[in-house]
């Protein structure tokens, strides 16, 4: 069996970010980069079915020169091989442009009995990429999968839905994305740092992909970011108990207008 897992590089969420001076992204310096965690649970996921029913894990990630320390750590945990597109072309696509080039590669790789993504990048959180890659792909999609069960041409996964779940039967091959709850990622082993440092890591460009600079023009584009606004200092009630309650309740009723 081949699994071909898309893999995103994101700020770490403990990471400060900054907005750039022209408003519509942050500032790459001093970010520290991860893989995101969504998609680290398709990896584990894939590394799970591999060791259950044998093949092969292909990773794929788009971005620049520091995805492959992405890749590495998913070759690290266990994946055979990876490929990494990168281009000047590719840093102003979309969400359209991103599955464009991952449908390509994965086509390219050929023979994906099942692909598996994040359900969403920590980065942008668009949750746009794993349905438009399935519908480039013309292969049935299953999203928020919290259990996947693989039988002869088929999948059975368990999706999770607001306040309760639902079970799905897909034929193979299919995009399948991951939510929490699916897994828990291992830790790559000394032993498997070692071993990704000597696997080869193929890198593609747009051409190499058959794509053009017309295939990547963004349809959309970011007009602004803004930083959360800052939270209102504390205001502490002094008193006892009563007179804090007393108080509690003129400030919700005539302050805040809750209630």
């Amino acid at each position: 069996m081949k699994i071909i897992v898309c893999v995103k590089q994101v700020p770490d969420t403990e990471t400060r970010i900054r907005i750039n001076p022209e408003g519509n992204g942050i500032v790459d310096q001093d970010v520290n980069w991860v893989v995101s965690p969504y998609d680290e649970f398709a990896i584990e996921e894939a590394l799970r079915i591999k060791e259950a029913k044998g093949g092969e894990v292909v990773l794929v990630s788009l971005g620049p020169d520091r995805a492959q320390t992405a890749l590495r750590n998913g070759l690290a945990m266990g994946a055979d091989s990876a490929v990494h597109l990168k281009d000047a072309a590719f840093d102003a696509a979309d969400t359209m442009g991103v599955a464009k080039a991952l449908a390509a590669a994965i086509k390219g790789i050929g023979g994906a009995d099942l692909v598996l993504t994040g359900q969403q990048g920590v980065g942008g959180d668009h949750s746009q990429v794993p349905g438009l890659l399935a519908g480039l792909l013309d292969l049935p999609q299953v999203t928020m999968a919290i259990k996947i069960e693989l039988g002869e041409g088929k999948a059975t996964v368990t999706r999770e839905i607001e306040g309760a779940s639902e079970v799905w039967e897909t034929a193979l091959p299919a995009v399948i994305s991951a939510q929490k709850g699916l897994n828990e990622p291992r830790y790559a082993s000394l032993k498997g740092i070692m071993a990704a440092k000597k696997k080869a890591i193929d890198v593609k460009d747009a051409a190499a992909l058959g794509l053009a600079a017309a295939d990547l023009a963004p349809l959309t584009t970011v007009a602004s970011l803004e930083l959360p606004p800052a939270r209102p200092a504390v205001r502490m009630i002094d008193g006892d108990p009563e007179t804090q309650a007393r108080e509690l309740l003129r400030l919700l009723h005539e302050e805040a207008k809750v209630i």
